[in-house]
């Protein structure tokens, strides 16, 4: 099975987001430097990957992979780190998250009918 570079990309840059998120609430409003230089490094890495993946992708798909990622790996790391709730509710829209993303995975560069 071959990995398509700019689907790997993608992903990696969703990974990204989620690092940089977390490393926001860690920078407390930018006043914690190395967190801050962290954060921002790790976000221009991120944005990299997810640029490199838009030279090859539909952008539409792409964006929206890309933030789902991000979504739902920082509130998985809310709930899992820091002690977040996580109601049914939450649990559920989550599935639908991931299932969306896969969704536009499968379709994507499948012609209109």
């Amino acid at each position: 099975m071959k990995i398509n570079k700019a689907w790997m990309f993608l992903v990696i840059g969703g990974l990204l987001e989620v690092v940089w998120a977390v490393g926001l609430k860690y920078a407390h409003g930018f006043t914690n430097i190395p967190w801050t230089i962290f954060t921002i490094i790790v976000m221009a890495a991120s944005f990299y990957c997810f640029a490199y993946s838009l030279s090859r992708l539909e952008i539409g798909t792409a964006y929206a992979i890309y933030t789902g990622i991000g979504a739902i790996g920082t509130v998985l790391y809310g709930y899992l780190f820091l002690g977040e709730g996580m109601s049914a509710w939450k649990a559920v829209f989550l599935v639908i998250l991931i299932s969306s993303i896969i969704g536009l995975k499968l379709v994507e560069g499948a012609e209109p009918e």
